[in-house]
């Protein structure tokens, strides 16, 4: 990674709409789940993907990488606090949810998440998760991702998370979390979750196989 790239949390409020915006023009339209689905095109808005970010960034978790000559912000990792009630709670929001292919890609989420149980299983009443992973298209392959996820393991362990939780849908996300000692502890082959015609909801393109949950455990 080039030197004038550096990597800055907590993210104060006044970046939130240049995050959005590289939101729009990096990840909207690019995530394995939403290209599957044609969530929005890239550089469109999308009302309940940026309520979901900005709910996000106001836990104060989130880190951004910023380009120092150009000042502009080139990749983010948005890290949340999820509570046990939480899931149920989405769920439930989720009906007012604007937009079908979103309430089908979240449905989807939510439901692993609840069947899991992981505040049981881990005996925890609180999960840090890394929710999105997004790197400028510009700058990808120069190990940004990777520097993201390693200062977003540095906050859980300062703020005394005992678990870090990302659902990774990217098969570079898993690739990467992998290499950092990450473990999958449930994963889904995208052509196996069918509606009821039959039909796969999410037809991913290659190498977007699987969707895997990955945590760690912290010490």
């Amino acid at each position: 990674m080039v030197d004038t790239i550096k990597i800055k949390s907590p993210i104060s409020e006044e970046y939130f709409d240049e995050i959005i915006q590289h939101l729009r023009n990096n990840f909207f339209g690019d995530e394995p789940l939403n290209k599957a689905v044609k969530l929005c095109n890239e550089g469109e808005k999308h009302e309940d993907l940026e309520l979901h970010s900005l709910l996000t960034l106001k836990d104060n978790l989130s880190v951004m990488a910023v380009d120092q000559n150009t000042k502009k912000i080139i990749g983010v990792a948005l890290n949340g606090i999820q509570k046990p009630s939480d899931t149920k709670i989405a769920k439930e929001k989720l009906l007012q949810a604007n937009d079908e292919k979103y309430k089908n890609i979240f449905s989807f989420l939510y439901g692993v998440n609840q069947d899991l149980d992981l505040f049981n299983k881990y005996r925890v009443d609180r999960i840090f998760e890394c929710r999105i992973l997004s790197v400028d298209q510009n700058y990808r392959g120069q190990g940004l991702a990777k520097k993201l996820l390693e200062k977003s393991l540095k906050i859980a362990q300062d703020n005394n998370f005992k678990l870090f939780k990302q659902d990774a849908t990217s098969y570079y996300t898993q690739k990467i979390a992998e290499n950092m000692g990450f473990i999958t502890i449930f994963e889904l082959r995208y052509k196996a979750y069918r509606g009821e015609d039959g039909e796969p909801i999410f037809k991913t393109s290659e190498p977007h196989k699987f969707l895997k949950v990955m945590i760690k455990i912290l010490e």
